[in-house]
């Protein structure tokens, strides 16, 4: 899986690690079981802040997405099909679709703007 951090966005660098590897699992780059590079490692390679690839390994590691092991490094935990859903993912949802409806968009066209998105991440 290859990482890319836009630094001048908004965005802190470690929700974007912390994204990229939610949309990675979402997509199938990133299976069950698949061991993730060291914090060290990764903040090497992606030229970033070993404190910014842990916080995101942390979050990761809270939300259920992976699970580390001083021995075997961190690891996929999220198995495609897992219906535990984070209650922070489930409000940021609301949150979304709160904004979308504020706009001005219509139950039919978020709906298809979600099916849009969802099939441009089938892996």
């Amino acid at each position: 899986m290859l990482l890319h951090f836009d630094f001048k966005s908004s965005v802190p660098l470690y929700m974007q690690l912390r994204n990229q590897i939610v949309n990675g699992i979402a997509e199938g780059e990133l299976k069950f079981g698949e061991k993730l590079p060291s914090v060290r490692a990764l903040a090497e390679e992606s030229g970033i802040n070993a404190m910014t690839v842990s916080k995101a390994y942390q979050m990761l590691k809270q939300e259920g997405y992976i699970v580390t092991d001083r021995r075997r490094g961190a690891q996929i935990l999220w198995k495609k099909g897992d219906t535990g859903l984070p209650e922070e993912t489930v409000q940021n949802l609301r949150l979304c679709l709160s904004e979308l409806r504020l706009s001005g968009m219509s139950r039919e066209d978020v709906l298809k703007l979600c099916s849009k998105l969802y099939e441009e991440g089938k892996a």
